[in-house]
């Protein structure tokens, strides 16, 4: 400790701090092995955010990538103070990289989706250690806010996700779901607010572009809410966006929804409006729900990954209204919902886990 300790107060230079990022590996490795893990994730944490602090970002990032493996090996709990320090080292891992890298660097976009991938492994840690199904609220938002930093510049012409390229559309609609996931609506509206207003092509009927990315997205966030049956933040989120973000008159926009002659495609807000209302209904208003997802079919097929939306409309139908889906699509429902936060509540209590491994650790010394 004490080597690594002179290592790193050097660290400001890319060797030395490259000798201290492989001894702490080493150290902390040699913690886990004897069933320390207290000692391996504080090793691994302390020695994370000293490199972040010296300017070390993408040293500092392989150290933060073990800290990460080495929570979930271990099965160390998701407590409050856990989520405390994983919130210090994105603040500072994010300061630390604008200080360092210059923004239109190939390196800094590097970092930055090696971040957003650090920071979803955290997620999946919290969902298995921890008592929130699908991952803390508080990593939801950190993940939701990385997605939206990186779709700033990244381009829709990036879609191609095997070769590491994603696009705008793409980052955005994640950072939507863990916006909603982490029970963000307020969020979720300021980010609306940041996006362009719908072009005059944009809402028309029958056009073959899809709606303005801010339409979109609302409708995508009110979708997942409902789904999750939270309709209180939909109501949240829907009331703020007409506040806020829709510039035409409600009455205005209800009128046209239902007046196929007029030109306009029938608006995002009032069919989160009135998809809302029919769910706080019984579920006698199931033919309601039908007609409202008919009426608004074309909208919902030009959506990005409409497949992804489908999996929304069939779990709201089930959830409201008892109209059963189709095996294949329930399947599909139950795999898409499970890859948000890691699937589900832990099945195993953390402290036994630890127990029983240290157990193991301690009969091989």
């Amino acid at each position: 400790l004490n080597r690594l300790s002179k290592l790193l107060e050097g660290s400001h230079e890319e060797a030395t701090a490259y000798e201290g990022l492989q001894l702490a590996q080493s150290l902390v490795r040699k913690h886990v092995k004897s069933g320390e893990y207290a000692n391996a994730t504080k090793l691994a944490y302390d020695t994370s955010l000293t490199l972040l602090q010296k300017g070390r970002v993408s040293v500092a990032s392989q150290l933060i990538a073990v800290f990460i493996d080495v929570l979930s090996e271990t099965h160390t709990e998701c407590t409050d103070d856990w989520i405390t320090n994983l919130r210090t080292l994105d603040t500072t891992y994010r300061k630390s990289l604008d200080e360092n890298v210059k923004a239109d660097d190939s390196e800094h976009k590097r970092l930055g989706k090696l971040h957003l991938d650090i920071l979803r492994r955290a997620l999946r840690w919290s969902n298995d250690m921890g008592s929130i199904r699908y991952g803390h609220f508080a990593l939801h938002d950190l993940v939701g806010e990385q997605c939206w930093r990186l779709s700033k510049t990244a381009s829709d012409a990036d879609d191609n996700e095997e070769q590491g390229a994603v696009s705008a559309m793409s980052l955005m609609s994640d950072a939507m779901t863990h916006f909603v996931m982490g029970e963000k609506p307020e969020t979720i509206v300021e980010k609306l607010k940041e996006l362009p207003a719908p072009t005059d092509e944009e809402l028309q009927t029958g056009r073959t572009v899809p709606a303005a990315d801010r339409d979109s997205l609302l409708t995508r966030a009110v979708l997942l809410f409902i789904s999750l049956e939270n309709i209180r933040d939909g109501n949240k989120l829907l009331r703020a966006f007409i506040e806020k973000v829709e510039t035409r008159e409600s009455s205005f926009l209800t009128t046209s929804y239902m007046d196929k002659k007029d030109g306009l495609a029938p608006a995002h807000c009032i069919f989160c409006s009135m998809l809302l209302r029919i769910c706080e209904k019984e579920t006698r208003t199931g033919p309601l729900f039908s007609w409202l997802l008919r009426s608004f079919k074309a909208e919902l097929e030009m959506m990005y990954k409409a497949k992804e939306i489908q999996t929304y409309t069939t779990k709201i139908g089930k959830i409201y209204f008892e109209i059963e889906p189709p095996p294949s699509m329930m399947s599909m429902m139950e795999k898409m919902m499970g890859s948000l936060g890691g699937g589900g509540a832990p099945a195993i209590d953390p402290a036994l886990m630890q127990a029983a491994m240290q157990q193991v650790a301690g009969g091989q010394q």
